[in-house]
């Protein structure tokens, strides 16, 4: 039987970014992942541009909702596997120590929630943080976990944070 992977997205607001990495990964991974998503500084709501593009992709967002990253460090927090930090200041903070010690990675993507513009504008960046994440996402289903040691599976996992 195939090993099951749980994964967590970490932005800064966890509104936006984090939010579509966890719904595309959920939907795309299901057989062998569950994602999840936090923030470190947690806005409390989930950008309703980023509901939109979950809306688009036809992608459930019932359960989506802005978390500290605190939720994923407590006792009785599903165990991670993998660790991804996906706007491009997490790279810098300080993240908190995760049980079972995950293989981490930095997957940056422009921050949509920080566009000033029209609100064509706003959307586009919207869908294109969106895609970057999905075709993030695809290339890391599809790896072939079974065959792939520690570090050829890290250096797999910074290669896609360069996609």
């Amino acid at each position: 039987m195939a090993k099951h992977y749980n994964v967590l997205f970490l932005c800064t607001g966890n509104s936006a970014r984090s939010i579509m990495a966890e719904a595309i990964l959920n939907r795309k991974g299901k057989e062998k992942f569950t994602a999840y998503s936090a923030g470190s500084h947690p806005t409390g709501k989930v950008r309703p541009e980023t509901l939109k593009q979950l809306a688009f992709a036809e992608l459930p967002a019932d359960q989506a909702r802005s978390k500290s990253w605190e939720e994923f460090s407590k006792p009785g927090a599903p165990q991670m596997d993998f660790v991804f930090t996906v706007c491009d200041t997490a790279a810098a903070e300080v993240c908190p120590i995760w049980p079972g010690h995950p293989m981490t990675g930095h997957w940056g993507v422009l921050d949509p929630a920080a566009v000033k513009g029209t609100p064509e504008e706003i959307d586009k960046a919207f869908h294109e943080a969106f895609m970057i994440l999905d075709r993030r996402v695809n290339l890391l289903v599809s790896l072939p976990f079974s065959s792939l040691d520690t570090l050829a599976m890290q250096k797999a996992v910074d290669r896609i944070g360069k996609q």
